[in-house]
């Protein structure tokens, strides 16, 4: 009998570690249908986390240098040495950045659909550094440079056209490095494993920390070879800093993991519109397991996602129909519940899209009107060092450098114990908080401004100082709304959508880079019938406290509307099979907030 205890024990101890041999030889690999550059399932050990988004880092830090560089300066360097007008120069610079922001939608859209996120990355940089080359061009050639003599009243055309060509050629490199740079790290960490899932939301947070990183050193260095070397050094400068990076990258490529392009990611939301419409006269079933899905045995690519109530019209696309089985053949006339799901994640993300936008239009602010109050104060430090009006805006990546290690290795812990939340607090609360602190920026700005215009027929000039709080207070806002739309929109959409769904981050920056424009020729136009217009022909003419006022009201407006938006919010609803200690659990669903 004690013989017969003792074998039955034995054949289980056989069993369990047969079973956590098979967990860990799967725990091995990466089963999150991407692959490695050969195109098999990577290895867990050798490919992906921090070794490989290290890489992305890299070549993303020297994109945002030369990008900060320019943008930072770019006002100065058009009223100063194209000699364009305040209304003017802004309009161009808000030009620029939105077409820069914008384009990433395109290039995001392409990579989705067919040529893959690495791809794209490596043809953006080699438009980006042909843009920066011309940069560099148009200084140094003679018959290229701004003037022909060493101080003019107005630049050559030929410069002109060449200097607009290069910006905008970084414009349209840009089209594919930013939707693609940061979904591409982002998808070196496998969602089905808890480790890297957590590593994943810090991932976020690192990366907006590089970002101002390079803000803080394009800001600050570059501006200052730009004010006291030349903007040819500069640009030499940057365009031998993102060939260096670009190599970098490419070395990086056995490390990385890849995710095949599954096809035009809009195709899937029309079918579900074109079958909802066609079936509209059906009633929506009582019981959700009576509409359509593929088992997730079957599934080839993508995760399933669980039926919500929201959009309740949209479910009629997953009704089985008597005809069914030539309806399964159609996705016109019949999708899956994952599908119907998807189309309502993007319906979802219009609203706080929109209600993003006020946030976009306050970045727009930093890097034009912000600088210009700078370059009529006192920019001097010391009897023999004066800042460059441009470099105090590194006071704002200073704020987003303090902050986001302390809400990361701090804050983020102690709200996971309290509220139990992976992320601490949700995505959404996190945007929230950031568009409270745009509020306080506008506030800010208007009272500093205010006491600025009040100085000025005395003749006395305030000290740059005094616009350090303001930017700071955007830094800490970046910190919360900016990185926060980052994780909403890579992990909010369709996961077919990913690059995509940055390039929708990053056009909340492009059009409030336009609404802010938009919005100057409105104020200009409205104010200037009394003669005195808030937006003048140069700072101390005009009333940007007035204006400042102006988007404070507006911020708390869009800040209440955004809070009822998140309060009802429906968070992406997934079959996640877990991947935890060496082992796989069962399948199980779970909220992403």
């Amino acid at each position: 009998m004690k013989l017969l205890q003792q074998g039955k024990k034995e054949q289980e101890m056989t069993k369990r570690e047969g079973a956590m041999r098979e967990e860990s030889e799967e725990e091995k690999w990466v089963h999150d249908e991407s692959v490695d550059y050969k195109g098999k399932v990577p290895l867990r050990s050798s490919t992906g986390v921090w070794k490989a988004s290290l890489f992305v880092l890299t070549i993303e830090f020297s994109e945002r240098v030369s990008y900060f560089g320019l943008a930072a300066n770019l006002i100065t360097y058009l009223t100063k040495v194209i000699h364009e007008d305040l209304k003017t120069a802004t309009k161009n610079v808000n030009y620029w950045v939105g077409t820069t922001t914008l384009m990433p939608l395109i290039g995001g859209f392409f990579a989705d659909a067919y040529t893959g996120r690495f791809p794209m990355v490596l043809f953006s940089a080699f438009v980006y550094i042909m843009g920066l080359i011309l940069l560099t061009m148009s200084q140094f050639i003679p018959s290229l440079k701004p003037c022909n003599i060493n101080i003019c009243h107005k630049s050559t055309k030929v410069h002109e056209v060449i200097f607009f060509l290069a910006l905008y050629c970084i414009s349209l490199g840009t089209g594919g490095y930013k939707p693609c740079l940061e979904s591409f790290g982002a998808d070196q960490f496998d969602d089905d494993h808890s480790e890297e899932r957590k590593k994943k939301m810090s991932f976020f947070n690192w990366w907006n920390f590089a970002l101002c990183f390079a803000m803080l050193l394009g800001a600050t260095v570059i501006v200052y070879i730009e004010e006291n070397v030349s903007w040819g050094v500069a640009a030499l400068v940057l365009t031998i800093l993102m060939a260096l990076t670009i190599i970098a990258f490419y070395v990086g490529k056995p490390f990385y993991r890849y995710r095949r392009p599954e096809g035009n990611p809009l195709k899937p939301i029309f079918q579900v519109i074109v079958a909802a419409i066609r079936k509209r006269n059906l009633s929506c079933p009582s019981n959700p397991a009576l509409l359509y899905e593929v088992p997730m045995s079957e599934k080839s690519q993508g995760r399933l996602l669980s039926h919500t109530s929201q959009h309740r019209f949209l479910d009629k696309a997953a009704i089985v129909e008597d005809k069914h089985v030539e309806q399964k053949n159609n996705p016109w006339t019949l999708t899956t519940v994952t599908t119907v799901e998807e189309t309502k994640l993007v319906l979802n993300l219009i609203p706080i899209w929109l209600s993003s936008l006020t946030a976009g239009v306050c970045v727009a602010q930093g890097s034009t009107l912000f600088v210009k109050q700078a370059a009529s104060m006192n920019l001097k430090i010391s009897h023999n060092f004066t800042v460059p009006a441009a470099s105090i805006s590194s006071a704002a990546a200073i704020g987003t450098l303090i902050c986001v290690p302390i809400y990361d290795k701090i804050i983020v812990p102690i709200l996971r114990r309290v509220t139990g939340n992976e992320r601490g607090i949700s995505i959404l609360q996190r945007i929230g908080i950031g568009q409270t602190f745009s509020v306080m920026v506008m506030i800010v700005a208007a009272i500093v401004e205010a006491k600025r215009l009040r100085m000025v027929p005395n003749s006395n000039t305030m000290s740059v100082s005094w616009l350090i709080p303001q930017y700071m207070i955007l830094g800490f806002a970046d910190s919360f709304s900016l990185v926060g739309l980052q994780e909403y929109f890579y992990d909010q959409v369709p996961d077919s959508m990913r690059s995509l769904g940055m390039a929708l981050y990053l056009s909340v920056i492009g059009v409030g880079s336009f609404l802010s424009s938009f919005i100057i020729i409105v104020v200009d136009h409205v104010t200037e019938k009394n003669g005195n217009s808030w937006i003048g022909k140069d700072i101390n003419s005009s009333h940007l406290d007035r204006y400042y006022w102006m988007l404070a009201i507006i911020n708390a407006l869009n800040l209440c509307v955004y809070l009822l938006l998140a309060k009802n919010y429906t968070y992406k609803n997934v079959q996640r099979r877990e991947m935890e200690h060496g082992g796989r659990k069962s399948d199980e669903l779970e909220m992403v907030p």
